[in-house]
């Protein structure tokens, strides 16, 4: 703690520096890089390389049966997931819309690229001749890959360099594919839908390295950190299709028949109890029981991260709703509760809430799986469904479920320390003074990466004041009330203008007393029905 601490300290001193890596000359050199390593490496596989006619004849089997069949709609949903989903889900701050959007959207195709190559040379290298060869499943593989590093940059949103962000990426990519490794061949655990591969490795990798990138002065943005109305609903836009396409995530490489049918229903119902519980959750703590809608946006999406795991295994279908009733009650007393304390005590600063949306509940799916896989049986699963659901097959044909179980359970431990310690070290390495990452009161702010249009001062929105994403809110409040003609301690100075309007009060257009202001909701007299105002003033 204390080496961090000095060396967070030394590198703050070297701040001045004029050494600063170039965006566009590493892409450029990235992309080079990219297109030398895949010509060396990378082929199609048989089921996508011309020779597919040769193979269906030799053994009999018809074009339906190629794998690009059964598996494209679902890279289809995860590829939405990963580009849209993710990336709308962060255009929740008033100035920070397109580095969410844009941003995820560099870091996904940058990522995907690399992690093609680094999961090719763990699970798709062909030995006979040292080439990689790729099909519509390493596809999705390789955007389950680029999701842990999208999560991570939940964590970091808008408080890095593009260049920062790439950095990021490699790293965690290279981190993700021996994780991956330990976990499913070593180990031999199962984890479909990522829980504790993607989920709990990418959340607690952004969040160490939020931690090593501890901004003590970041209140100097703290009036853009908050959200406006319409940026509100581009988020809920990337919640919903998140949420509409999270049990194709989660079915999206399992076992052809059955095991995908039974992630699909378990995802399912697992996101629908979530989000009731979610609501309730939001309702019963927030003034007025009013809804919050950070918790709408984030919390509701919990079941689906905690369901990864056990997605495959006979959870049951009120089994998956108990687990999504607990997330969506932890997930939003998260945000409620937790988010504040890390920042406070622990100086973690989570600008997206992952901790609460990837973090716990991807540790509740590990031990949901641990318990399901523990506890499984003949009579439930039949033998067959035993050997094909845990794949008791090869060096693993003796092993037994409550072996299975204590796997799982490694499994989970593997990916913590994966994320936590993996996060140290690329944020040790992210605090060099050389990747031109914003100044504290430059943060949350697009201006500082985008050519921004000009905006109308007509159409500057009000802040909202519910979202917990706005720390000034008592500042915003105060601003109200001293710009409204009733409630300011200049109102006695408004009463002649006050007795005569029609309608007395309510009929005061905020527009008349202070232009930025956008009520749209009280009356506005014309000035033709306006009597005139001579003698009284």
């Amino acid at each position: 703690m204390g080496a961090c601490q000095s060396f967070r300290e030394m590198c703050d001193r070297e701040k001045n520096t004029n050494v600063r890596l170039s965006l566009p000359a590493i892409c450029v050199v990235w992309q080079t890089a990219m297109i030398i390593l895949f010509g060396v490496f990378i082929r199609y596989d048989h089921e996508s390389d011309a020779h597919w006619v040769e193979h269906r004849k030799h053994l009999n089997l018809t074009d339906i049966e190629n794998d690009f069949y059964f598996r494209y709609p679902s890279f289809q949903d995860v590829h939405v997931m990963i580009f849209v989903g993710f990336g709308f889900l962060m255009t929740f701050l008033k100035r920070y819309s397109f580095g969410g959007v844009g941003f995820n959207f560099l870091i996904a195709a940058f990522g995907l690229q690399w992690a093609l190559l680094m999961q090719g040379w763990f699970h798709s290298l062909d030995y006979t001749d040292g080439k990689i060869k790729i099909g519509i499943e390493n596809l999705i593989n390789a955007d389950f890959c680029v999701a842990g590093c999208l999560i991570a940059y939940g964590a970091l949103l808008g408080k890095v360099s593009p260049v920062q962000l790439m950095v990021l990426t490699l790293f965690g990519i290279t981190l993700f594919a021996v994780e991956e490794f330990i976990i499913l061949s070593v180990i031999h655990a199962r984890d479909a839908g990522g829980s504790m591969v993607i989920h709990t490795f990418g959340a607690y990798y952004g969040l160490s390295i939020s931690w090593m990138l501890y901004r003590p002065n970041l209140h100097q943005s703290s009036r853009l950190q908050g959200s406006v109305y319409h940026s509100d609903v581009f988020a809920m836009i990337g919640t919903l299709f998140l949420w509409m396409f999270w049990p194709s995530f989660n079915s999206a490489i399992c076992d052809h028949g059955d095991g995908q049918h039974r992630a699909a229903i378990n995802t399912y119902l697992c996101l629908a109890s979530t989000v009731l519980t979610a609501v309730a959750i939001s309702s019963l703590f927030q003034k007025h029981g009013k809804l919050d809608m950070v918790h709408i946006q984030n919390s509701t999406l919990a079941g689906g991260v905690a369901a990864g795991t056990a997605a495959e295994f006979m959870l049951m279908p009120y089994g998956s709703l108990i687990v999504g009733f607990c997330c969506g009650v932890i997930s939003t007393l998260g945000y409620i509760f937790l988010t504040p304390f890390m920042e406070k005590h622990l100086k973690i600063q989570d600008t997206c809430g992952i901790h609460n949306l990837h973090a716990m509940p991807g540790v509740i799916g590990g031990i949901v799986g641990a318990v399901t896989a523990a506890s499984a049986s003949v009579e439930v699963y039949g033998h067959e469904g035993l050997v094909n659901t845990f794949d008791f097959e090869g060096k693993f044909k003796d092993m037994v479920p409550t072996t299975q179980g204590g796997h799982q359970a490694a499994g989970l431990c593997v990916a913590l320390c994966f994320g936590i310690g993996g996060g140290i070290i690329v944020g040790a390495i992210l605090r060099l003074p050389i990747w031109g990452d914003p100044a504290d009161d430059n943060c949350f702010d697009d201006e500082t990466y985008w050519e921004v249009p000009e905006e109308e001062e007509e159409g500057i929105p009000t802040v909202l004041q519910y979202n917990n994403h706005m720390r000034n809110k008592d500042i915003g409040e105060e601003q109200q009330i001293n710009h409204d003609p009733i409630r300011s301690p200049l109102a006695p100075s408004y009463a002649p203008l006050h007795q005569h309007l029609k309608g007395g009060g309510d009929t005061i257009q905020a527009r008349d007393m202070n232009p930025r202001r956008g009520d749209k909701n009280r009356a506005f007299t014309p000035v033709s029905q306006q009597r005139p105002l001579s003698g009284t003033l």
